[in-house]
Order: C-alpha cells, then sequence, then structure tokens
C-alpha cells in the first residue's frame, strides 16, 4: 500500500502544511534519504491545536463505551497494517526485521489492547465520607515523542489519553515519523471525530516549543532527554500545564552470588543493551558483579558476544542493525573514546571508524575495570556499550546501583528471596528479578531524574485525568 506522508494530519483530515519545508528521512543503513515530511510551522501547530480544543468538550462527554469501541475498531485498522509498520520501522530507524515485529510492532498491539480492558474496569467516580470523587480530563494534551520507539512511545501516551476524554496533538520526531502517519490514518478511518488527535511533523526544538506555548494546551506529556524535559518543563509550567516526562536512565543489572548458570543473565543483559542498538531509555548499561565472579563473568559475556551480529538489518542473521543516525554515531563513538581515555577496559568490540562505513553500524562494546565515578558510568551514551564494575559486598552493590542521577530501570538476578531485598533497595521505578517478565499493565516510569509520572496500566491512563471532589452529601 503506498502512504502520503508529506501532509500534516489536522481537524481529523490530510493536509498541506502552511510552509514548503521539508525533511528527510534517513535510511540509517544506507545513510541516504529514502522519503521526507513537511517541516511543520507555528501556523500548522496553532491549527492542531485550535481543532484539538474545539473538539475536546464533546469528546469529553462521549461515553466510554463508545470510545472503546472507536479505539478497537482504530486497532484492528492499524493491524491490516502490520506489514507496513515492519518494514518502516527496518528502513526509518535500522531495527532488524525480527525485533521490528516482536517489539514495534507486534508489542503495541498488545499494548494497545491492553489500554482498552483497563479502562472499561477502571473506577473514575468514588464516594468518600462527605462527597463525590471523580476523575476528569485533563482537556486538551500535547504528546511530543522520540526516535528510538517510534510507535511504542506514541501508543503509550495518545491511546490513554484519547481514552480518557482528552484530544491529542502529537509531534512524533522528525527523524523516525512514518509510523505515526499509519497510526494516524488508522484513527481517520475508524471514524474518530475530528479534532480527537492531530498530529504535527517537522523540527522538534521549534514545534515542541511552539505546543508548549500555546495557551489552549493543558498538559504537556514528552519522552526524551532529561535535558531537554527539563527545557520544556519549565516553558509548560510558565502556563501552570500539566507535566508527564519520561526521561533517561543508566539502569544497573546486579548479579549477586549463589546461582549455578548465569547464561540466562547474560541472554537477559544482552538483549537489554545490545537489542535496538542500545538505543532504549531502560537498557541495562552497567552491569554490577562481585569481584570474585569478574573472571567468569567477563567469559560468559565473550562467549555470547559473536551471536549479536551487526549488519544490514534486511539479513536475517542480524540481531544488531545501525544506530538511528549520524549524530548518534558520533555520539556513541565519542564515549567508546572516552571510555579508553577514562581507563576503562575494551573487552569486546571496537572504537569505530571516524567515518561510518555504509552505515551506521557501531558493535557492541565491553568495558570493564570501569569506576562508577567514570562519565561512562554516569551519563546517558544511548548506545550498544556496556560497563562492567565490580562489587565487595551486597550494601557496596546497592550504592553503587544508587549512584547515579537516573532511576528508571535496573534488574537483579540471584537467590530469589536476596534479590528481591536488593530490588526493594534501589531507587528506580521498575526493577526485575531474575527472569520476571516485563508486565503492561503495572506502572512505567522514574525516580529521580528519569522523570516524572507514570505510564501503561491504570496508572497510564490516570496520568491524563485530573480528581474534582463534589460535596454534595449534605440534607438537601
Amino acid at each position: 500500500m503506498t502512504w502520503d506522508f508529506h501532509k500534516q494530519f489536522i481537524n481529523g483530515q490530510w493536509v498541506q502544511s502552511t510552509g514548503s519545508g521539508r525533511i528527510n528521512v534517513v535510511n540509517p543503513a544506507t545513510m541516504q534519504p529514502f522519503e521526507w515530511v513537511s517541516d511543520g510551522t507555528l501556523e500548522d501547530a496553532n491549527r492542531a491545536v485550535k481543532a484539538a480544543s474545539a473538539a475536546q468538550p464533546a469528546w469529553a462527554a462521549v461515553p466510554l463505551a463508545e470510545r472503546v469501541a472507536l479505539m478497537k475498531r482504530m486497532l484492528e485498522n492499524l493491524r491490516t497494517m502490520a506489514d507496513e509498520l515492519v518494514s518502516l520501522e527496518v528502513k526509518e530507524l535500522g531495527s532488524p526485521e525480527f525485533f521490528a515485529r516482536a517489539t514495534h510492532c507486534n508489542y503495541q498491539f498488545a499494548r494497545i489492547e491492553s489500554y482498552i480492558e483497563i479502562a472499561q474496569r477502571l473506577e473514575l467516580e468514588s464516594e468518600y465520607a462527605e462527597s463525590l470523587v471523580i476523575r476528569e480530563p485533563v482537556g486538551v494534551v500535547a504528546c511530543i515523542t522520540p526516535w528510538n520507539y517510534p510507535l511504542g512511545q506514541v501508543v503509550q501516551k495518545v491511546i490513554p489519553a484519547i481514552l480518557m476524554g482528552n484530544t491529542v496533538i502529537l509531534k512524533p520526531s522528525q527523524h523516525t515519523p512514518l509510523t505515526a502517519c499509519l497510526l494516524m490514518e488508522a484513527f481517520r478511518s475508524a471514524g474518530f471525530p475530528a479534532g480527537v488527535v492531530n498530529m504535527t511533523s517537522g523540527r522538534g526544538s521549534f514545534l515542541g516549543e511552539a505546543l508548549v506555548s500555546n495557551p489552549k494546551v493543558d498538559m504537556v506529556s514528552f519522552t526524551g532527554s532529561t535535558q531537554v524535559g527539563i527545557k520544556l518543563s519549565q516553558k509548560a509550567l510558565e502556563g501552570m500545564k500539566r507535566i508527564s516526562l519520561e526521561l533517561g536512565g543508566k539502569s544497573p543489572y546486579v548479579w549477586l552470588p549463589g546461582m549455578n548458570d548465569y547464561r540466562p543473565a547474560v541472554e537477559k543483559l544482552f538483549a537489554s543493551i545490545f537489542l535496538n542498538s542500545g538505543q532504549t531509555c531502560t537498557a541495562l548499561s552497567r552491569l554490577l558483579v562481585p569481584e570474585s565472579m569478574e573472571k567468569e563473568a567477563l567469559n560468559l559475556i565473550k562467549e555470547a558476544l559473536p551471536a549479536y551480529v551487526v549488519g544490514d538489518p534486511m539479513d536475517p542473521a542480524t540481531k544488531v542493525g545501525p544506530l538511528a543516525s549520524r549524530a548518534q554515531y558520533d555520539k556513541v563513538r565519542s564515549y567508546i573514546e572516552l571510555g579508553l581515555t577514562e581507563g576503562a577496559v575494551m573487552q569486546g568490540g571496537e572504537v569505530p571508524p571516524q567515518e561510518p562505513q555504509g552505515g551506521y553500524y557501531v558493535k557492541p562494546v565491553v568495558f570493564s575495570e570501569v569506576k562508577n565515578s567514570m562519565r561512562i558510568a554516569q551519563e546517558e551514551i544511548f548506545g550498544p556499550v556496556l560497563c562492567v564494575i565490580t562489587y565487595k559486598s551486597i550494601e557496596e552493590a546497592i550504592e553503587i546501583a544508587n549512584d547515579t542521577p537516573y532511576g528508571l530501570n535496573a534488574s537483579v538476578y540471584g537467590p530469589k528471596e536476596k534479590a528481591v531485598g536488593v530490588a526493594r533497595a534501589i531507587k528506580a521505578g521498575n526493577v526485575y528479578v531474575n527472569d520476571g517478565p516485563r508486565d503492561i499493565t503495572a506502572p512505567f516510569g522514574g525516580y529521580k531524574a528519569s522523570g516524572i509520572g507514570r505510564e501503561g496500566g491504570a496508572a497510564g491512563l490516570l496520568e491524563f485525568t485530573q480528581y474534582k471532589a463534589i460535596f454534595e452529601h449534605g440534607a438537601y
């Protein structure tokens, strides 16, 4: 099927931008542009906000059952686009096909299903001693999403916001905007009222601030770097807007002594830090192992590393595709050089060439002899770079795990009772224990510099509501 990616989606229609600017979408595996989107203008952003603001009162009044029915229809439409979604994630992000289908596509269908199911049993009204307390929509929500999970990050915001009676203006990343266009078409063909969901494509540095500054926007939901999140939230608070931020991470994976086999832990580690080319905010980028286990851990890592083949994302043998852009390539390369300068020892991988060869490819890098005070252990690299850090006692492991500005994610592998104890002591919004799977119904979000608010499950739906207490329990 052929899609027209060159228009903005405003007030239920695909419309031309009021400007003539274009932004090329580059395939990171070839370093060549293959598509383009319009570079949205301030007028485009204002048109989208105006449409969302006009539609919001009527949409909030639509019964939840009708909103759910429309969302189910949207999901049916989106499922028919699965092959196109996968193809685009391979081209615009450089994701290997297997990962694009499983994580960037099918997993997002499951997330939407989860929101639909939970919304139907969510209690939005509660009787208190002297009042009725209800949850109402916040209003008009600006959703600003990053490039690393082009559809997933959109799903986490747009779906719950709309189900809860809000209207939305989506600003997807200028680097990976194409799958968001398919989502908008799925909304349009499902019959959602005009103005409920809108999308403006363009440069984040301009359109993001334009949306955040618009007085008709009631809430800003942003995923991206901590630095940009702070800047946008400061701007949003000038207008006293609600904010929800999902930001960076430098997540620890603590291996405890006492397990017979650590190979399952290596598999979990590599899936986190190397798949998606390490471009994941929850990536387990710091491996904490007992001093006595360092040699064993490094041997297991070296044994498993060759299976993580780097190459063309269209090749079925590839597990690790290119980084998403030249800027990301240069950033990750500079951190690898920094690690060597700081005294870390490279146990796997190599310093990529200054000029990328054929695509933005970086082989997975493993550093040993890392001190947690090093910049490579404190700063979010957002690439396939693992830091191995040793500890002397469990108390020291917890201290190292918490010694970071971030607190988004963590994992612990060890005897279950001890592992759960360590998990409770780690200051992070999400902690995995052994083979515990991701629960999409649980709240997702971070402590400290990793963000404000929660996504996923009931908490993710309620994030887009606000309390109202009605004191109506009197005698007359």
